[in-house]
């Protein structure tokens, strides 16, 4: 989930520097990668309903920067009850090394 405010400089939202980078610093929220971190949901969801509100300071916040957002690093694991690993039997926890499109899909 992407969360910004149009750029006045063209239709993608992001106006670019001379270089051609974003002048808007990314900012990235993950939550619930284990099925005890529930409060994990209640976050992501004040977050996500701040971050969209017409509130000035939400405004001001999104004119600034980028929001990235995985309200739920870990579907397969959080519905089935498995603590750590994913339904690919993979650790989420301690394989940060080396990611791949299948392994870890939630993160592509």
């Amino acid at each position: 989930l992407t969360i910004t405010n149009p750029s006045k400089a063209g239709n993608s939202g992001i106006e670019k520097s001379e270089k051609g980078e974003s002048k808007k610093k990314g900012v990235i929220f993950t939550a619930r990668v284990h099925p005890g971190e529930t409060v994990g949901s209640w976050m992501m969801d004040g977050a996500i309903n701040f971050l969209t509100s017409n509130t000035k300071e939400a405004h001001l916040l999104r004119e600034n920067f980028i929001f990235k957002i995985i309200p739920m690093l870990n579907p397969d694991g959080v519905m089935q009850g498995n603590y750590r690993c994913s339904l690919s039997g993979n650790d989420l926890n301690r394989r940060y090394k080396g990611t791949s499109k299948t392994d870890f899909p939630t993160i592509f």
